[in-house]
């Protein structure tokens, strides 16, 4: 007996293209992210408290620029201010490379460029998370997250991999280069995108007030301010570690630029795993226990770190830290799924670009302050104490979330704005 079953239609050519983009951008940042802190303590010889202020200069951006920056995403289209960051990030990745290169880089140089290119990125991520629902469906939005955050998963695979290697065999400088490229790729599949993208509207009001208007809406959401919570106390003390993770893996523990390449990429299989996970999960457990379990998976498993044994064989020491991360991965990139969806259901289109970036101003904004922290709790107490001193904090992470609102939600669609 033949019975009916709903087909799922394609996501639209555009959608596709807009992938493309993320894709090809995701995989070049995953190389930068390793590259240019291996820059800073390899190449410029940088403390803990140095490399905690590269941490610094690439988030900053975020809290200085994402509230004005989020006023301009709704005063104009999208898609041209999402070429330009790329176009502009990729000119000044060359530029960092042809300073190395020529041996003029020095720490305060370094800081500078970073912070820059840090602010295209703000103006991207600001751009990029309003622009999509100009080429997916509102129905169809939790699987186009669903793609785009296993894409940017997947990247984790690969990218941190052939970042090390081309770490490895062509030094950090040279290495950059190719994040320039997928930057300019980025922008050349942004272009062939023909979806028409809804006009602003006119533009009655002053900066200040529209910018008022997107704190206001956030802040009187219970749903966002519980996800700007998670986000940010996680955020937080996620970077304090990170930025520790790096000095500690080279200095105490005697990793390579190759090895963490191979932590990276093989703890990242989790993150992919976890984004294909997201709808069924939702599915079947509903939105709040996955997001409890989210955050007690990618907070808890933190604190393994601070106990890796630097008396240990290196291929020992990968396979701990590629299990640390491969859960924490899981846990992250199916959040990052449910709560991206969460915050495009719950904001009118008009209010997207000001929204996005209130969230990213505090969740982001706070990654600048837990650098900042990080490298002056290493500094004080030592590498592993430090990151030992960041997992006690993340834990903060699941308190939030059991407590938060977000608990109680079944289903995403009900919390819908109609």
């Amino acid at each position: 007996m033949k019975t009916d079953t709903p087909v799922k239609k394609r996501l639209s050519r555009d959608f596709h293209r807009f992938w493309l983009a993320q894709t090809t951008s995701a995989v070049g940042s995953q190389v930068g992210d390793l590259a240019v802190p291996l820059l800073a303590v390899v190449v410029l010889h940088a403390t803990a408290a140095e490399a905690g202020l590269v941490g610094v200069a690439r988030w900053l951006p975020f809290l200085l620029l994402a509230l004005p920056l989020g006023v301009l995403v709704d005063r104009r289209r999208r898609r041209p201010a999402l070429v330009a960051a790329d176009m502009a990030r990729a000119a000044l990745i060359v530029v960092l490379v042809a300073v190395a290169v020529a041996g003029s880089l020095t720490l305060p140089v370094l800081l500078g460029l970073i912070f820059v290119i840090g602010a295209f990125t703000v103006a991207f991520e600001v751009a990029y998370q309003s622009f999509l629902p100009t080429v997916a469906a509102r129905d169809d939005l939790e699987r186009a997250n669903g793609r785009l955050q296993a894409t940017a998963s997947a990247a984790q695979v690969g990218g941190p991999g052939l970042g090390g290697w081309l770490v490895q065999t062509l030094t950090a400088p040279w290495a950059l280069l190719s994040q320039a490229v997928t930057y300019a790729v980025s922008a050349v599949a942004l272009l062939g995108i023909r979806s028409s993208e809804p006009g602003p509207l006119p533009e009655r009001r002053g900066a200040l007030v529209e910018l008022r208007e997107g704190l206001r809406f956030v802040r009187h959401d219970r749903y966002l301010v519980s996800l700007v919570g998670f986000s940010a106390i996680y955020n937080l003390f996620a970077q304090w570690i990170t930025v520790l993770l790096l000095v500690h893996a080279v200095r105490e523990l005697g990793l390579t630029a190759g090895h963490l390449g191979l932590v990276f990429s093989l703890g990242a299989v989790g993150a992919v795993v976890g984004a294909a996970a997201a709808p069924a999960s939702v599915r079947r457990f509903g939105v709040g226990p996955v997001l409890i379990a989210c955050a007690g998976a990618e907070s808890l498993v933190l604190g393994v770190i601070p106990f890796v044994d630097a008396a240990r064989s290196p291929p020992v020491i990968v396979a701990a830290l590629a299990g640390v991360f491969a859960i924490n991965g899981a846990g992250t990139s199916l959040s990052s799924v449910v709560a991206l969806t969460l915050r495009q259901l719950r904001t009118p289109d008009h209010l997207l670009g000001r929204v996005n970036a209130t969230v990213r101003w505090i969740s982001y904004g706070v990654v600048a302050i837990g650098a900042g922290l990080g490298g002056l709790a290493g500094e004080a107490l030592g590498t592993r104490a430090g990151i030992a001193a960041g997992c006690v904090g993340v834990t903060l992470t699941v308190v939030w979330v059991a407590a938060s609102p977000l608990r109680t939600i079944r289903d995403a669609a009900s919390i819908a704005l109609r």
